[in-house]
């Protein structure tokens, strides 16, 4: 019997997985993936949930997909016009937290190899499903990619069921994605009276002398597949509530996306080095903190997003166009493993206050997963 992909949205979204909770929602999809042949492996690490489900002999030349269950807080549960996790359906859209990110998505693509398989095609599929990308995304995809490894599964290549779509359904897919680093920057002062500045030491003229080079420089002017690079100074602190007194610290932070013209490295030693002129120049001790999310990829245009491309046009008469911009997704982890692409709904209501999505964007995914994976096996 085919997977109503609307349905399987909806027992998802009723599902309470706020990350890192799972709520419910792995254990769903593995009782529905084992009834059409799936065999499945729960691979949870440090309590955070994670399916890895394959169909088809592990040898075989697979297709994977990659989503995940788990869902950001509700925020204000009295702004929202229905229940969070209530799964309402009004005038043609399906409302509650994760409809769109991206429990819909993954409804799909599971719904889709369920009535594929059924045809018994030559080939594997493997669904590899976590709990943990709204989180710190440490013991989620990276996990099952490392049990995969273990295990010597494989996946030839990949499709992350995202939402890319900015507007219209068919619009845009994903071929990488930049690279995110965060620097915390801690800027230590001699503390004194604001009325006697030569007595002191003021970390907080050093802060924002640093911030304004490190906001001002322009790193590239964009490479042929992303946009220029960007320097964001997102907080700086200095927990001062008097107004005589120049501070012993200050912090601040500062976000960097980057394109495939740096990786993490380049660009942290390029703030170490203005941040060591700012110390000479100052006299102010300055001390870095970084956190990498990902390092910038790409998945060259060819076969992969041309079958992608392919079908989605297929289905919504729209070529998509390949695109690197947005934030991060686990993709940036399945690279290392095989070529990957993402596609999926329109994603600006994701987040948000009656995060919703259309009842027929979701029957549409279902049927460019299967479109894609029947021509992947042909």
């Amino acid at each position: 019997m085919s997977v109503d992909p609307v349905d399987l949205t909806a027992r998802l979204v009723r599902c309470r997985s706020v990350t890192p909770a799972e709520g419910g929602a792995l254990a769903l999809l593995e009782e529905l993936l084992s009834e059409h042949g799936f065999a499945c492996t729960r691979v949870d690490r440090n309590g955070t949930p994670n399916l890895f489900a394959r169909w088809g002999d592990k040898g075989a030349r697979t297709f994977g997909f990659n989503g995940h269950t788990d869902v950001v807080p509700v925020g204000d549960r009295d702004a929202w016009t229905h229940d969070p996790f209530g799964a309402v359906i009004e005038e043609g859209w399906l409302y509650g937290r994760g409809a769109t990110d991206m429990k819909s998505g993954v409804a799909a693509f599971a719904a889709a190899a369920c009535d594929v398989v059924a045809d018994r095609p030559d080939g594997a599929i493997v669904l590899a499903i976590t709990g943990d990308e709204e989180g710190d995304a440490t013991d989620g995809t990276v996990a099952l990619l490392d049990w995969m490894e273990e295990q010597g599964e494989r996946m030839d290549v990949c499709l992350v069921g995202e939402p890319t779509c900015p507007d219209e359904m068919g619009d845009m897919m994903k071929i990488g994605r930049r690279g995110s680093l965060t620097a915390f920057f801690a800027f230590h002062g001699v503390q004194g009276h604001s009325a006697y500045p030569h007595r002191a030491n003021n970390p907080v003229h050093a802060c924002a002398t640093l911030m304004d080079r490190l906001a001002g420089h322009r790193l590239d002017e964009g490479t042929e597949h992303f946009d220029p690079s960007t320097v964001q100074v997102v907080t700086i602190d200095t927990g001062n509530a008097a107004t005589n007194v120049i501070p012993a610290a200050c912090h601040a932070t500062v976000n960097v996306r980057f394109n495939d013209a740096h990786d993490s490295g380049t660009i942290l030693d390029w703030m170490r080095m203005e941040a060591d002129r700012v110390a000479d120049e100052t006299g102010i001790r300055v001390e870095i903190v970084s956190k990498v999310s990902g390092e910038s990829f790409l998945t060259p245009p060819g076969p992969l997003s041309d079958l992608v491309g392919a079908a989605v046009a297929a289905e919504t008469n729209r070529v998509p166009d390949l695109s690197t911009s947005g934030g991060t997704s686990d993709a940036r982890f399945v690279k290392d493993h095989c070529p990957v692409v993402e596609f999926g709904l329109v994603g600006h209501r994701m987040h948000a206050v009656d995060e919703r999505v259309r009842v027929e964007q979701i029957e549409a995914l279902k049927r460019i997963y299967a479109r894609i994976l029947r021509d992947w096996f042909d």
